[in-house]
């Protein structure tokens, strides 16, 4: 009978492993505020890599002193390199791609694009143990690079933004 039961935990703790590794690596899906509330980012779990898109922005519009004449207009992906992007609109933008769960709360391996500059980095996220995410972009190697932090828009939040 020890035998039997011996065999079924040395079975089972495999499995367990795997459950509690899928668990973990999915601790990031959802919505997420960057730094500053600038904007809301939903992660999701799209082909096995983790990918995330704007679903909100605080300020969609240009403002009304907008110097390349795009005032009050929806804010577009003007900066990005490639010219044939450059009018798709910042709302629903790809901004996270690529990323595998590496372990420790860590998420690696992706990519990051700033609207802003139109730049692409490198990118590692960690999930804190305050529930906080740090998100980590660079050039080359982690130690040339930025990191913000962002927090989890909570499911019940007033306003919660539809994808």
């Amino acid at each position: 009978m020890l035998r039997v039961l011996l065999l079924c935990i040395a079975v089972m703790l495999p499995v367990h492993r795997v459950l509690a590794v899928d668990q973990t690596s999915n601790t990031i899906l959802g919505v997420w505020v960057t730094e500053g509330g600038k904007s809301h980012v939903e992660i999701t779990l799209q082909d096995g890599h983790y990918e995330g898109r704007i679903i909100w922005l605080k300020e969609s519009d240009y403002p009304a002193d907008d110097q390349q004449g795009m005032a009050g207009k929806p804010k577009i992906d003007r900066e990005n390199p490639d010219q044939a992007l450059r009018t798709r609109p910042i709302l629903g933008l790809p901004l996270l791609s690529g990323f595998n769960y590496a372990g420790d709360s860590v998420w690696a391996d992706g990519n990051i694009y700033d609207p802003e500059s139109g730049k692409t980095y490198r990118c590692k996220m960690t999930l804190m143990a305050d529930g906080s995410f740090k998100v980590r972009g660079y050039v080359g190697i982690s130690l040339f690079g930025r990191t913000t932090v962002w927090t989890r828009l909570p499911a019940t939040a007033p306003g919660l933004p539809k994808p």
